[in-house]
């Protein structure tokens, strides 16, 4: 068994003998300088590298604070040979008590080197006492080690060696305060806070991993519902614009005539006569007339005469027929039937009667197939392009660019006035009343030195757009108080109501409904189409070439 020089007590083993040199003689001083007050391994250290080449002769000098006893003792390092003498080599102090034969240097430092370099260094381990980070786990141990020594250094080793009641010695776990009989048992419970740290440094990392992985999994189902939403509203702006594929004109009137009967509000024998008529009307291209209102422009000239007593000034457009929407085009047809009411109106002109290539009023599948072949001409590109060159067969709205290039196809000079942003208190239009004013009371001016109070003036009706609807604009009014109001038919209004113009009883009623005034008006846009005159066929062929960078006039 190894017995201690310094202190005489025996121990089992090599590394026991080593343990109990840390514990119990902590500091000691170099025999060949000035350094002292070192650790057992600092001094090997310390002369394995800096006195490498001294000459033996003189003998180290080993002196322990712990212990009472001061020894000198003299050896030969070269060649490992001394008479009960104590060689500091490497990690191994030996006694030529328990010394079989002579070993060098080399031979001395292998077992603490292969020690060093063990195997296990595919796992990160952190000191718990300091931020190290070591490959080695003996490493990491030797590194603690050195941790307890300079805490036993500087407390008088209080902290890492106590002892109980009955004198028995205890080893107190410098991270858990946990007292270990033995260094071993402290070795190994330390050995296990290593563990327990490098795995929660793992545990760390697979939280990381996870975290990202939810993350990205956040990502991809926002991406997804963003998408499907998109997707749900790109179909719900079809269904509006009738670009669904559920069919145009003839099938919504079947449709709505069949939910009649099944209701019992038309009997079998009306539903196929209506059909007929329907599939005539079609055939043939021409408005079947159910939803035609004529003689109402004559009406509300002789209302204005007699009734009006608040108003100033009066001026209406050339005689013009109503088109209300029917079952056919409910909900999605004001377009075309602002159209009929413009074209109704140019088919009693001379000036445009003899010039246009329709002699009577189109059906709404006509309409659409009329501005098909303007497209086809190569007006409004862009705008066919819009509705991917096809309106027949759907039920897609028409606005202010489709009835301009309709009309330009026709051989009608026409203008868009474009009054893009409002242009007084409240959101308000004045500048567009104020152009419809101009627009009819000019032609009076031209014709009258002094203007009646109500004028019927030879100009067409305007159509109206704006977002999610279209009127015609058949007259304007100024009151006394110099307040001005359109006048306005809306395809919206049955033809059972626009009859009442015709009754005098009836007639104010009906006028009220048809006044709009400019706190009536406040939509963000108002696109105006007006018609001046007819296009010679050079002026026509120039307008198509230019329809490509056409613009509206834009007011302000």
């Amino acid at each position: 068994m190894p017995i201690c020089d310094i202190c005489g007590e025996e121990v089992v083993s090599e590394a026991d003998m080593r343990t109990h040199l840390l514990l119990s003689h902590l500091e000691m001083s170099c025999p060949f300088c000035s350094l002292s007050g070192v650790s057992y391994d600092e001094l090997s250290f310390h002369i394995n590298s800096a006195h490498t080449e001294t000459d033996g002769h003189t003998g180290p000098t080993v002196e322990c604070s712990g212990t009472d006893k001061r020894l000198e003792r003299t050896a030969d390092c070269s060649t490992g040979k001394s008479e009960n003498s104590v060689c500091v080599l490497g990690d191994t102090r030996l006694n030529d008590r328990y010394t079989q034969g002579t070993r060098t240097t080399e031979e001395l430092a292998g077992p603490k080197q292969k020690r060093l370099y063990s195997p296990a260094k595919e796992k990160h381990s952190a000191c718990p006492m300091c931020n190290l980070v070591c490959s080695d786990s003996f490493v990491l141990q030797e590194h603690v080690e050195l941790h307890l020594q300079e805490e036993g250094m500087g407390e008088g080793a209080v902290n890492t060696i106590n002892h109980d009641l009955y004198g028995v010695r205890c080893y107190v776990c410098p991270i858990c305060s946990l007292g270990c009989s033995d260094s071993s048992s402290l070795q190994e419970h330390v050995e296990l806070h290593l563990e327990s740290s490098a795995n929660g440094a793992e545990g760390f990392c697979s939280d990381l991993t996870l975290a990202r992985q939810l993350q990205q999994e956040e990502e991809q189902k926002r991406k997804e519902e963003e998408a499907k939403r998109e997707a749900e509203e790109f179909k719900k702006l079809q269904r509006q614009f009738g670009l669904d594929g559920r069919g145009g004109y003839r099938q919504q009137m079947e449709r709505n005539m069949e939910r009649a009967v099944s209701r019992g509000h038309m009997g079998p024998a009306e539903f196929h006569r209506k059909r007929a008529e329907m599939m005539e009307s079609l055939a043939s291209g021409v408005d079947d007339g159910e939803t035609k209102s004529s003689g109402l422009m004559e009406a509300l000239y002789d209302y204005f005469r007699r009734d009006a007593r608040d108003a100033a000034q009066v001026w209406l457009c050339a005689e013009t027929d109503h088109h209300s929407s029917s079952d056919g085009d409910k909900g999605w047809g004001c377009g075309y039937r602002n159209f009929q009411m413009l074209l109704s109106c140019l088919l009693r002109m001379e000036t445009y009667k003899n010039h246009l290539s329709v002699s009577d009023i189109p059906s709404i599948p006509r309409v659409q197939s009329l501005i098909e072949e303007a497209w086809k001409e190569g007006m409004d590109p862009q705008g066919s392009s819009h509705f991917n060159n096809r309106l027949q067969g759907t039920r897609a709205w028409i606005g202010a660019t489709e009835v301009y290039a309709l009309l330009t196809s026709l051989g009608v000079n026409a203008r868009i006035v474009d009054f893009h942003r409002p242009t007084g208190q409240g959101n308000t239009h004045p500048r567009l009343f104020e152009w419809v004013k101009q627009y009819f009371s000019l032609s009076a001016v031209r014709n009258a030195r002094l203007p009646p109070k109500v004028v019927q003036t030879p100009q067409p009706p305007i159509y109206l757009q704006h977002q999610g609807h279209s009127r015609s604009i058949i007259g304007v009014e100024q009151k006394k108080n110099g307040r001005l109001c359109l006048l306005l038919f809306d395809p919206g209004c049955p033809a059972g109501d626009m009859v009442k113009l015709l009754s005098q009883d009836t007639v104010g009623t009906l006028v009220q409904r048809m006044r709009k005034f400019p706190t009536q008006m406040k939509h963000e846009q108002y696109q105006l189409v007006a018609v001046e005159s007819v296009l010679t066929p050079e002026q026509k062929q120039s307008r198509i070439l230019n329809s490509r960078t056409f613009c509206a006039e834009r007011i302000p």
